[in-house]
């Protein structure tokens, strides 16, 4: 999930990241096919496959149930919930999805303000039946809050994993192109800070392949294939959204990143489909993150 900083999270691809056309070229299907990969025989398994509902959260308020029976509909057998419960408790909410076939195996939450909210956290997760609880979004140009961050980060997967959770981070673009001071970025930080043996990542590649743009990559998807490779944590979820020429999200299989040689070069546990800004509708963002993963060959 990016949460709703839209205005300013968008002007991320233009003002904050210094983006222009040379930088837009990097990432043009040209650029791609440079390094070309040939479909293979591997198919992501279906039970791997999810959607962020973030991307559905205009329909959500509209109608909540509604939205979300929809999801089963299409076919999806899970989904990573955000923005809470809609006016359920947890336990409420596990009973509807357990009645629509849809498992919520993950969520977006941010770092708790102390233990009895950890606790709630905790608590929610269990009972909703979720192997993953992923903090979605920081920010600072400070070096000590960023620290500070990653060892309450730390104090949490603790107590996660002792309740058998995971915990998790998902990241954006501006983990690698905030100088903290001295060339250290934010990302720096997390993988030296983050205890590997009870964090792991959530990569959403959009934001990864926006990332290598904004460093000035000659090949941003190979960008974000090395921050997978040199990444000391375990990458174990994947948010799937693709990237238009202009350096908008596009729906899946309708932009700029190369899938196939990601998901060759690394396979996770979930694929989650996200966009922010879906192309035509939430819904049919919906369908065609789905046709488009369940049709993928790598």
């Amino acid at each position: 999930m990016c949460y709703g900083y839209g205005p300013s999270r968008r002007s991320l691809l233009a003002a904050g990241l210094g983006l222009g056309a040379a930088a837009f070229a990097a990432a043009s299907p040209a650029a791609a096919a440079a390094t070309p990969h040939h479909p293979g025989k591997n198919r992501i398994p279906h039970d791997q496959i999810s959607i962020q509902v973030y991307t559905l959260r205009d329909d959500l308020a509209q109608n909540y149930d509604a939205t979300l029976s929809y999801l089963a509909e299409i076919g999806y057998p899970k989904v990573e919930l955000a923005l809470g419960y809609f006016g359920r408790t947890a336990q409420q909410l596990r009973a509807f999805l357990d009645g629509l076939g849809i498992r919520s195996t993950s969520s977006h939450d941010g770092i708790s303000p102390d233990d009895a909210a950890l606790d709630t956290k905790i608590s929610n997760a269990l009972t909703l039946g979720q192997s993953y609880i992923v903090v979605p979004y920081l920010n600072s140009t400070s070096l000590d809050e960023w620290k500070g961050w990653a060892e309450r980060m730390n104090v949490e997967a603790a107590a996660a994993r002792s309740a058998g959770l995971r915990y998790g981070y998902h990241n954006h673009a501006h983990e690698f192109t905030t100088d903290l001071g001295g060339g250290k970025t934010p990302w720096d930080v997390l993988m030296s800070e983050l205890d590997p043996r009870l964090v792991h990542l959530e990569i959403d590649l959009y934001w990864a392949v926006t990332g290598g743009v904004g460093r000035g990559a000659s090949d941003p998807v190979g960008f974000a294939l090395n921050v997978i490779r040199r990444a000391p944590q375990r990458v174990l979820q994947f948010h799937v959204k693709d990237r238009h020429l202009d350096g908008d999200m596009a729906d899946l299989g309708t932009g700029t990143i190369d899938f196939r040689r990601i998901f060759d070069k690394h396979q996770v546990k979930e694929y989650i489909v996200e966009n922010d800004t879906p192309d035509v509708t939430p819904r049919r963002t919906a369908e065609v993150g789905y046709r488009y993963l369940r049709k993928l060959r790598y």
